[in-house]
């Protein structure tokens, strides 16, 4: 993204990062007959130390993004990729150290959601299952002559109960139309960030699971009577909450719950009793 200001009939560019958006690579493992991938979306982007390509057009500096696309291949054949945070701090380490000019590099990168394929408890040496349990993802940033910092999360991660939720209290005015409700079904996609702080020894596998048994086990409570959620609120302060007393290594949480809705609609013009069995989708 690139941004300017005018100030006092002077032009500044505060931010003139650049880069390649959504490289997508399928990078496989062999140990003997076991095979291993990472299907991944990579975005770098990066910011020099001047604008002249924007300011006059001259492209001396400029890594061009085919070279950046190119990069982040050759890095994944020559370093592999165990985990994705790692993969971007190959990546963000590459361009601070091999080009003096560059001021800062930040990598994107989502991980598609395959699985092992399984038959009676036995895994799969080499086929996979696309599984959908929320999108693996990470943000790694790096300035020059500093460290990277890094950021792991889930996306696109969706959850419903029938009952234990609801929502009531509220404050009310002359535009209140929403009833209250002290039991509905709660449906959110979720999306979950965290970031280390200075910690840099981290099993970054161990903790991304760690997180998502935590969001499943706060949304739901025990498997035999669940536990109530009076608000989305306080179905994001339960789940943060789990998160930071369970991963110590983890700094700070952040969180997006988005509702969706289902709602129960009347059948007796068909002749019909609805007892709640069926809803529309909103």
């Amino acid at each position: 993204p690139s941004k300017t200001k005018k100030h006092n009939n002077d032009v500044e560019y505060v931010n003139s990062e650049y880069g390649k958006n959504m490289v997508k690579l399928l990078y496989v493992r062999r140990e003997g007959k076991v095979h291993c991938i990472k299907e991944l979306e990579v975005s770098v982007h990066l910011r020099l130390n001047s604008v002249k390509e924007y300011m006059i057009g001259e492209n001396c500096d400029v890594i061009p993004t085919d070279t950046i696309q190119n990069t982040i291949l050759a890095l994944a054949k020559c370093n592999g990729i165990k985990t994705i945070e790692e993969f971007g701090k190959d990546i963000c380490e590459y361009f601070i150290t091999s080009f003096c000019h560059v001021l800062f590099v930040s990598a994107f990168i989502q991980e598609v959601p395959w699985q092992r394929l399984e038959k009676d408890c036995v895994p799969h040496v080499h086929a996979f299952l696309f599984s959908p349990a929320g999108i693996r993802f990470c943000e790694v940033e790096q300035c020059q002559n500093g460290p990277a910092i890094v950021f792991s999360g889930i996306k696109d991660l969706k959850l419903m109960k029938t009952t234990q939720s609801g929502f009531s209290g509220f404050l009310k005015d002359k535009y209140t139309t929403l009833p209250e409700r002290t039991d509905r079904i709660l449906t959110t996609e979720i999306l979950i960030k965290w970031n280390y702080g200075e910690c840099q020894d981290v099993d970054y596998d161990c903790i991304w699971k760690t997180v998502h048994e935590c969001a499943l086990d706060a949304f739901s409570g025990p498997p035999e009577t669940g536990h109530y959620s009076p608000s989305y609120q306080k179905t994001v302060n339960d789940i943060q909450m789990l998160i930071l007393d369970t991963v110590p290594e983890i700094e700070a949480v952040e969180m997006i719950l988005s509702n969706i809705h289902y709602l129960f609609t009347d059948l007796e013009k068909l002749g019909l009793c609805n007892d709640k069995e069926v809803r529309i989708k909103y």
